[in-house]
């Protein structure tokens, strides 16, 4: 697959999709996850605002699934992918403001990670044929409410501490044509880089997650794989900027809170 950008944007009250060439949107129509073409139409990218590069029914989010993270917390390695899910009022466009929850003080952790975009739904995909089903590669920041995992000593609040509204950000393209092994993922908080990992060192590679993870659902055209995140990880206090940025891909950037 040709190595393109792929991004969704609102111009003047209008929604549209297109591919990023340099400063300029070059703007398509038709269906991302099927038969589209260019228009012609190339938009200057100051004139536009970021969407979420596309609308997932669900976020699959892993944890646990980086040997460099695991070696350092003592945990052994999972037999198989350990995952929660992320529903939408959480996905947040490149550029947003995310929310602190109002109905929790405690700490909130930035993650930076890579995320698989599906491109055909699928169920049971074999290992074989899982690039039929990635559309493509995008920057995620798997918020967290970490207190809350532990705050109840006979239920830990995964989906509660992952769900809050705008805790999944994440763009602020999809970038087709790359190969994820390759790359590395940076994280940045006021300008200083916090987290500089690299996706080789994960427990199960991207093809294995689409793999094994539709073993146990069906993927949807447009959900979201996150993979995962290593060493690095920190607080978030309102009024930080934080960016994820994965070189082949781009830069996810917001700020938290006022």
């Amino acid at each position: 697959m040709t190595s393109m950008r792929w991004l969704r944007f609102t111009r003047n009250g209008t929604s549209g999709f297109g591919t990023l060439d340099s400063d300029t949107v070059r703007v398509h129509r038709g269906e991302l996850f099927g038969t589209n073409e260019p228009t012609g139409e190339a938009i200057p990218l100051a004139e536009i605002a970021w969407d979420t590069p596309c609308a997932p029914t669900k976020m699959v989010g892993l944890l646990n699934n980086f040997h460099a993270a695991l070696k350092k917390s003592g945990k052994a390695v999972p037999g198989d992918p350990l995952f929660f899910l992320k529903a939408p009022n959480t996905f947040c466009a490149h550029g947003a403001v995310i929310p602190p929850p109002r109905s929790f003080p405690g700490r909130v952790l930035y993650e930076g990670e890579l995320g698989v975009v599906i491109g055909k739904t699928g169920r049971d995909i074999p290992l074989d044929a899982v690039s039929d089903y990635i559309f493509g590669y995008t920057c995620v920041n798997d918020i967290t409410a970490f207190d809350l995992l532990e705050a109840t000593p006979d239920y830990a609040q995964w989906t509660r501490a992952k769900g809050f509204d705008g805790f999944g950000p994440f763009g602020p393209v999809i970038a087709t044509g790359i190969a994820p092994a390759a790359l590395t993922v940076r994280t940045i908080v006021n300008g200083r880089e916090r987290q500089s990992y690299p996706v080789s060192d994960m427990v199960f590679s991207p093809a294995q997650l689409v793999s094994l993870i539709s073993r146990d659902l069906t993927l949807v055209a447009g959900d979201v794989i996150t993979c995962g995140t290593s060493l690095g990880v920190g607080p978030l206090k309102p009024g930080n900027t934080v960016e994820v940025v994965i070189d082949g891909i781009g830069t996810l950037g917001n700020r938290y809170g006022e």
